[in-house]
């Protein structure tokens, strides 16, 4: 048997449907600018790993605004851990003049408009077959109009509370800039 005659017996059509990646929808009316702000938010009991996903990314949308509020949300979506130092450096490097980044991952948001998400602000969070390959650990990911593939951010469930917190942001590589940026558009 070749090579390719073992792998065609490895994939069939009932296992390429029973692999369909999960795609959760999020809508937020607005994107929350303080702990306060975000604790009343329904998402904010962390249950599901795709809520935290994103609540991650409408919490990075207020860096530019107000840095230390953002950190004081992560806070909480990192749930017994803070933010640290090399995170927040991190952050900041990826994001320092490119609010854009963040309103990319949600629908309607293009580099043609400028990245201007539509209202409400809905993201699509997705799973792939080896998200939950690790007992208590996710790797979620969320699909930004700049890019050409979903980009992942890394969660932890709390076995005592069963909630989900950030782990790892890595989501934000760079994506296309704003058409109007361009100077090739």
């Amino acid at each position: 048997m070749t090579l390719l005659d073992s792998m065609k017996k490895q994939v069939t059509p009932q296992t390429m449907t029973t692999n369909r990646n999960r795609v959760e929808h999020v809508t937020f009316a607005s994107l929350p600018t303080s702990v306060e702000e975000l604790e009343a938010l329904p998402e904010a009991s962390l249950d599901s790993a795709f809520k935290t996903a994103a609540l991650c990314i409408a919490v990075l949308c207020n860096w530019e605004k107000d840095a230390n509020a953002t950190w004081e949300m992560l806070d909480y979506l990192k749930g017994p851990e803070n933010v640290n130092e090399r995170e927040k450096a991190f952050i900041k490097d990826r994001l320092a003049g490119k609010s854009y980044k963040t309103l990319s991952f949600f629908q309607g948001a293009t580099p043609e408009n400028g990245y201007t998400p539509d209202t409400p602000y809905t993201i699509a969070v997705s799973e792939n077959p080896y998200s939950f390959e690790e007992e208590n650990w996710a790797f979620l990911y969320v699909t930004s109009g700049g890019a050409d593939s979903p980009r992942p951010i890394k969660l932890r469930r709390k076995p005592s509370t069963n909630q989900w917190f950030v782990n790892e942001i890595q989501c934000l590589a760079d994506i296309r800039i704003p058409t109007e940026q361009d100077p090739w558009a």
